[in-house]
This record gives C-alpha cells, structure tokens and sequence, in this order.
C-alpha cells in the first residue's frame, strides 16, 4: 500500500520537518515534501506529529507476559502486541539473573521464533544478569550471580541465533577486563550495572569496551567526593550511553536533568525496565522468583524499594517534556535513534529515513499517543479498543 502522510511536524534523526507530507511506499519510508503530488492517497494527521516508533532496550515484560517465561505466545503476541499502546515498536526482551540453562532456554525460543511478531518487533536480547553482586541485587536472585565466562555467552549466542546484543555486568568481578574485550570483539554490547565498583572499577570497565550503564542511578554504587563511584565514572565517560527509568518513582526528575545535562539526548536511553504487568490493574505480581506489589504507577518489594516498573515508554518520553527536562525532539531520541545506536540496531529501526521500514507513531502536540503504524498500516489506535 502506497499513501502519504499529512501531518504538522516529523521527527526525523537530527531535525524536524513540516508541516508536509511523508511518502510510505511498500510499507517503507520514503521522500518528505511540502506539497504532495496529485491524484494520491493522503492518510491526514493535521494538527498531529509523526515520529519514529519507540524502541525499549531493557524491558522485562508486558500485559501479564514475561521475557524470563520463554513463552513463544507470550513474547510475540501478549507482550509484542500489548507494547503497541506504548509507542514501541522495536524491543529486546530481557531476561533475569537466572541458571545457564534456564538462560538458554530463552536464548533458543526468541531465536527461533523472533520473526513470528504480531506487534512490536524483536530486535535483539538483554541479558540483565547474571554477572552482578549481591551488593545491589536489586529483584534478582543472588544464587546465580557468577563471574563472567565467554563460554557462556557462545553457547546463548548460538541458540539465540545471533540475536544477544546485550549482556549485564559488575565490573569488579573477576576476570571482568578480559570478559568485556572478548565480548564486545564479539559483537555483544557490555553494559554496566548492579554493581558496587568503585569509580576506577567502572573506568576501566568502559576502558575495556563496555558501553552503556543499566538504570543509572539505580543499583549501583553512588557519588560522592571521596569516591565519586558508578554515578561519577557515568557522569564523566560522555561517550557512553546511560540508561533512565523516567517513571517519577526510581529517580527525582532533578537527577534526571543532571544525566541528561552531562550526556546530551544522544547519549541518555530512555527505558522502563517493566514487568509483567506493565499495563495491567495494581496488585500482586511475580518479578521473577520474587513477589512485588504494583501500586502508585510502580512495582516495590515487601522492603519498600521499587523493583522494575511499570512503566510505558511514551509516559517517559512526556514526562521528560512535562518535567521541563528536555524539549520534544530530544525526549523523542532518547527513547528511538539513541537507544538504537547503544545495542547497534540503528541501521533498521528508531528513525525516519528513506528506504527503512514504516514502523511510526501519531502524536498530539502534547506527546499523547494516537496510533502507532508497523511497515505503514495501523496496528494500533487509541480510539479503536
């Protein structure tokens, strides 16, 4: 089906352009114009914004599913379907701390049935865990927390078919170093978190190959001006790419606006690292091997701190705005191109560009979701339930 899009502004990757009209050739991205040719089919969002569709890099679950199930319904349809609504289009499942085996068996149901989507695409997987310390477990079983071992990573590697992109890990364990420049001379992002290092810990870490920080802020050893910790080597390595819940809950929108300051919207990931019930009424949840209460817009353990969330990630992208944080374009980035150039998937999803795949989003100008569109057709509307 070929049409073009009439619509006030479009978010492209550096830029914004409108109002005009977007050309969908074959359920991919073509021209931008001012004026659109005669004699066509215009699907007409005036007063609306068109941006990429979203992508979550770290997201547990949705709607009751959970990536830790290895579910085939659950992965591709309940969860896959449900993160529509969300404005995501483009995700990686991520699994737990958990057993080599049952890790594996992760591993092999993504990669042999990732192309059976019905919603959202698979882009990958994340591993969040096993390589962390008790320290800062946070919802995650200190049982199977372990030193890292490339033999690990070859074997889920193999049976996800190529499709872990991104591996979890505290620095300060043994053998770390060597870990990271194997892993990422394999084409595996390292990304740091649950972890007590020090600052010269986490340098070296990013000095290695690691790339990217987990939930910054959250689970991990913090600044101060004796040792400036996790939070100074992230506020001070701007190459990397820094991870955000931007839920109101797991971080005061004050810190966020240090992170973003410091990074720069290229630089910071918007994610919710949400759980199974993402979308679904308050109430008691399993995250994992552990119970958690949903209440209050977030998921806490019986301690009292919060433990996943709950979070969609087009509310983070309106909070950011609504907090005075950032402007549209780049609370828009940091939840599509940037979060797609961390995990290297950029080259098919989180942007608008001629010849890539028509995966969009319909926005007010207030940031709330209309519809979101998978290869040009609608797939999801808030006004059809």
């Amino acid at each position: 089906m070929n049409y073009y899009l009439k619509a006030d502004k479009f978010f492209y990757s550096y830029h914004t352009q409108g109002p005009g009209y977007l050309e969908i050739i074959d359920g991919k991205f073509g021209a931008w114009m001012e004026e659109a040719p005669t004699d066509v089919e215009i699907k007409d969002y005036s007063g609306k914004w068109i941006a990429p569709g979203l992508v979550d890099t770290h997201i547990h679950g949705f709607g009751g599913a959970d990536s830790q199930d290895a579910d085939v319904e659950g992965i591709m349809h309940t969860m896959s379907e449900g993160l529509l609504s969300a404005g995501v289009t483009s995700f990686l499942p991520s699994p737990l701390t958990d057993s080599h085996e049952g890790l594996l068996k992760c591993c092999e149901v993504i990669g042999n049935h990732y192309e059976e989507t019905t919603g959202a695409k698979v882009r990958g997987i994340f591993f969040e865990g096993p390589f962390f310390t008790e320290e800062h477990k946070g919802a995650q079983n200190p049982k199977y927390m372990r030193d890292a071992e490339m033999w690990e990573i070859e074997d889920w590697q193999k049976a996800a078919k190529g499709l872990l992109k991104k591996v979890g890990l505290a620095p300060e364990r043994v053998g770390s170093e060597e870990f990271i420049r194997k892993a990422t001379m394999a084409g595996v992002k390292i990304a740091l978190g649950h972890s007590n290092a020090t600052y010269k810990q986490a340098v070296s870490g990013i000095e290695a190959g690691a790339t990217i920080w987990i939930h910054t802020f959250n689970g991990m050893s913090g600044l101060n001006h004796n040792e400036p910790g996790m939070v100074g080597a992230i506020l001070n390595t701007p190459n990397t790419y820094a991870e955000l819940i931007c839920d109101g809950h797991h971080v005061r929108p004050e810190a966020i606006e240090i992170v973003v300051k410091m990074k720069g919207a290229d630089h910071v990931v918007l994610v919710t690292d949400s759980m199974r019930a993402a979308g679904l009424p308050d109430g008691p949840y399993m995250l994992g091997e552990y119970e958690v209460e949903v209440r209050d817009g977030a998921a806490w353990l019986p301690t009292g701190r919060p433990a996943a969330s709950v979070l969609k990630l087009k509310t983070a992208v309106k909070n950011l705005v609504d907090w005075g944080i950032a402007s549209p374009e780049e609370a828009i980035m940091m939840a599509s191109l940037t979060p797609a150039k961390s995990v290297g998937i950029d080259d098919v999803c989180g942007q608008i560009k001629s010849g890539y795949e028509a995966d969009f989003i319909v926005l007010d100008s207030e940031l709330n979701l209309e519809a979101t569109y998978l290869n040009g057709e609608k797939s999801y509307s808030v006004h059809i339930k």
